[in-house]
């Protein structure tokens, strides 16, 4: 399967929103990777269903949504409706995660599942057959620009290796400080998803240009 790249629009210059959407998809985005938050589980604020709606709008690539908000259950429905394609909660956001992730596939989108860069693999176990996606992050979540976590690559192998065992169908996703420079790495070690910001936004008259840097360095 080929590896997907989703740039993340929270490094996306916010006053061209629908521009920087589609260039990225204009450069071969796969998904589009909105970062939402409370304020409350980390201690940003970003955007909602309003913004969410907005992309749906102007893009034609799948929107994977990340909701890094408290309650999860409480807006799953609402941000499918608005038009997300998957929609990922915290395992550290609800002690109801099973339940948020039937009310995701209810709705009619992928569910995924995100850990903290802390937060034991074994989380995931008990859920596998039911995750279409597994969030893997790499950075403590909350800002865009942080430096990626090394040791992720020992917790990808070992996600990768559960995920081969209890659910093969599962994609594994990367969050944070994905770059040029370890994109190929962070795919022989198990991503099949690369979210990248600020690696493809920060230059933002060579989203093209940045996009195609980190598809060339898979293949490599």
């Amino acid at each position: 399967m080929m590896t997907k790249i989703a740039p993340s629009i929270l490094s996306a210059d916010f006053s061209r929103l629908a521009e920087e959407a589609q260039a990225a998809e204009r450069a071969g985005a796969d998904w589009l990777h909105v970062d939402v938050m409370d304020g409350r589980f980390v201690p940003n604020i970003t955007m909602g269903f309003v913004v969410v709606e907005a992309l749906k709008r102007v893009c034609g690539i799948p929107l994977d949504v990340h909701l890094m908000v408290v309650e999860p259950e409480r807006y799953v429905e609402r941000f499918v409706a608005a038009g997300a394609s998957v929609v990922t909660i915290h395992a550290e956001a609800t002690p109801h995660v099973q339940r948020a992730l039937q009310l995701i596939r209810a709705a009619g989108a992928k569910a995924g599942l995100s850990l903290n860069p802390a937060t034991p693999l074994d989380w995931f176990a008990d859920v596998m057959g039911e995750l279409d996606l597994a969030l893997l992050m790499s950075v403590n979540p909350g800002f865009a620009g942080q430096k990626f976590i090394h040791r992720s690559f020992d917790r990808l192998r070992r996600l990768r290796e559960m995920r081969d065992r209890l659910n093969p169908r599962t994609l594994i996703e990367v969050d944070g400080g994905v770059s040029v420079a370890n994109a190929g790495e962070l795919v022989e070690a198990g991503a099949d998803v690369l979210v990248a910001g600020s690696a493809i936004f920060n230059d933002r008259a060579s989203v093209a240009r940045n996009l195609g840097e980190i598809r060339s360095a898979l293949a490599h």
